[in-house]
């Protein structure tokens, strides 16, 4: 087979729930000058078998499989197993709009200086195994991603969304194996923090899926590794503003996980401390937030859910 344009590297991890989908959902791509380097992290289910069902019938569909070491390990590993040029991320229960690969492909080759690129994400929710086109969407900042972009808004969301030269990933080493928590904005934090370009797509193209499995974290190690994070960066960002933004996102995604809305007073408390403006800026997300933390019980947890999803 010859050198694809894209790779499209899928690190999974029991996902048997979802895996199927996920494949699918690249296979259905119009631009189909892709392979798919998938790298099984060790899954105790049927994850592996049904990776290899697709390559079995698929030459574009190559698969690794290695002892658990963590997503970053994985996805280190299908980047060193890919030759494509531009390397495509995507979690093993998130889905891409067939148009995916296709309008990257359009932008990089539209924009030579661009290394990087995203688009918009549909939050959608997980009944039963089943999922739902979600109403909510990420923005998209104007022109080339600055530091807080990454750092402090995440405009990119989710490696789901995310399209890299090769080359610029090598260069800056790829994913920290040592992180178990926002390794993937420590990652971005490289990438545009030694001058590599990144550019968002003002288009939905990906399916990001909030299932009850992923809403399940240790709040305060997201916390402390964000931190940890930001420090190293303190010199080009407000690192006061950022705490306060990424308390209002931990608030946010305790009250629809089901965590005690008691975890989610005391991020909003923080947030507050750290910086009211940032907290409150943006339109009603904080005031949402910090109303919905502090009403307690009164609001139903169902109720919480859907309002923060």
């Amino acid at each position: 087979m010859s050198t694809p344009r894209f790779s499209v590297v899928i690190a999974a991890y029991n996902a048997q729930r979802t895996i199927t989908e996920t494949i699918d959902s690249v296979l259905a791509q119009s631009e189909t000058d892709f392979e798919i380097v998938a790298i099984d992290d060790g899954s105790s289910d049927g994850t592996l078998q049904i990776l290899l069902g697709y390559a079995a019938v698929d030459e574009r569909v190559r698969v690794a499989s290695q002892s658990n070491q963590g997503v970053s390990a994985a996805r280190n590993l299908g980047v060193a197993k890919a030759t494509g040029e531009l390397i495509a991320f995507l979690d093993a229960d998130d889905v891409w709009h067939s148009g995916k690969l296709a309008r990257h492909a359009q932008l990089h080759d539209s924009e030579p200086a661009v290394e990087a690129s995203f688009a918009r994400i549909a939050f959608c929710t997980d009944r039963d195994g089943t999922l739902r086109a979600g109403r909510t969407r990420s923005s998209v900042p104007a022109g080339a991603c600055a530091l807080e972009d990454v750092i402090i808004e995440n405009a990119v969301c989710t490696m789901s969304n995310l399209v890299v030269e090769r080359q610029a990933l090598l260069a800056i080493g790829g994913f920290d194996r040592t992180m178990r928590h926002v390794e993937d904005q420590d990652l971005l934090a490289r990438l545009v923090g030694n001058g590599h370009v990144l550019r968002g797509i003002p288009e939905t193209l990906v399916g990001y899926r909030m299932s009850a499995d992923g809403l399940s974290c240790d709040f305060a190690a997201m916390l402390s590794a964000w931190k940890d994070l930001a420090g190293r960066w303190a010199h080009r960002i407000d690192v006061q503003r950022g705490e306060a933004l990424y308390c209002r996102y931990l608030a946010r995604r305790a009250l629809r996980s089901g965590s005690t809305t008691t975890l989610a007073r005391s991020f909003v408390r923080r947030g507050l401390t750290s910086d009211r403006k940032a907290f409150f800026s943006g339109g009603p997300r904080g005031v949402m937030t910090a109303g919905a933390a502090l009403a307690g019980g009164a609001l139903p947890a169902r109720a919480r859910s859907t309002l923060f999803a």
